[in-house]
């Protein structure tokens, strides 16, 4: 288990920590997360109370367990774990969008951090199939949006051949996607192969394309191909990938950012 401090951490940060280690073990012990946190076993017990009222994991004697039995994750626990690490994703993301730009985004929880981060800009068009991104932003007078119809998935996504016709009349200065999974060999994945292909009618619409995907999705293959990493351009990821790993990526051509 990483310690994320040597003293108590904040309790949004405490919970998603929780989170990521359930969705990497199964299981997690009360005494390692205290030890690990920096805080008491009662308020480790407290905090699992508050997830598994939540849904968010199942509390046993003396932890929890993950309360999944697939592969996805449901959207509002994807949301809750490594929430720093997109946070600094998005906004790396968000540097590399220029005055005027038209932005396509696909959904997910590290492009909604991105969403957050572009807001406050003026000038900027953002093209999008998910729901929850487009309520994010069609607040904001100074972006144009624009949002792709189609069969809505849970992850808040409109997919499907309507969505990919929708996106057939647009050019995209640079879009960003993100995925499942993303290995040199097999390029990004996501679980769905609808999904898989109205992200790939995003890149192919683009004049860059970036991947934002947190270390987790690296070294991992699911269901349904997007595209090889000869379709992309760019990657952003955190700091927790393995060099090796981000070695391999940039050895297919694309240019790999950390943060």
């Amino acid at each position: 288990m990483r310690i994320l401090y040597s003293a108590a951490v904040r309790k949004s940060e405490r919970l998603s920590e929780i989170l990521d280690q359930v969705g990497r073990q199964g299981t997690v012990d009360v005494a390692a997360l205290a030890a690990a946190l920096g805080v008491s076993g009662a308020t480790i017990r407290r905090d699992l109370q508050a997830l598994s009222r939540n849904q968010l994991l199942v509390r046993t004697h003396g932890g929890a367990v993950s309360n999944e039995t697939g592969d996805e994750k449901p959207t509002r626990v994807k949301a809750a774990m490594r929430q720093l690490e997109k946070r600094g994703i998005g906004r790396a993301a968000a540097a590399l969008v220029e005055d005027g730009a038209v932005v396509g985004m696909t959904g997910g929880t590290t492009a909604l951090e991105l969403s957050r981060a572009l807001a406050q800009r003026r000038g900027i068009t953002v093209v999008t199939n998910a729901i929850n991104i487009a309520s994010e932003l069609v607040g904001h007078a100074g972006i144009r949006l624009v949002l792709i119809g189609g069969i809505a998935r849970s992850t808040y996504e409109l997919v499907g051949p309507a969505a990919e016709a929708m996106l057939a009349k647009y050019h995209l200065d640079i879009a960003f996607i993100g995925v499942d999974g993303l290995t040199p060999e097999e390029g990004c994945t996501t679980y769905d192969e609808m999904e898989a292909q109205t992200d790939l009618a995003f890149l192919r619409r683009a004049r860059r394309s970036v991947v934002i995907a947190d270390s987790s999705k690296i070294g991992r293959v699911t269901f349904a191909r997007i595209s090889l990493l000869s379709g992309v351009t760019d990657i952003i990821t955190d700091r927790g990938a393995q060099p090796d790993q981000l070695d391999a990526l940039r050895r297919t051509g694309v240019r790999v950012t950390t943060v």
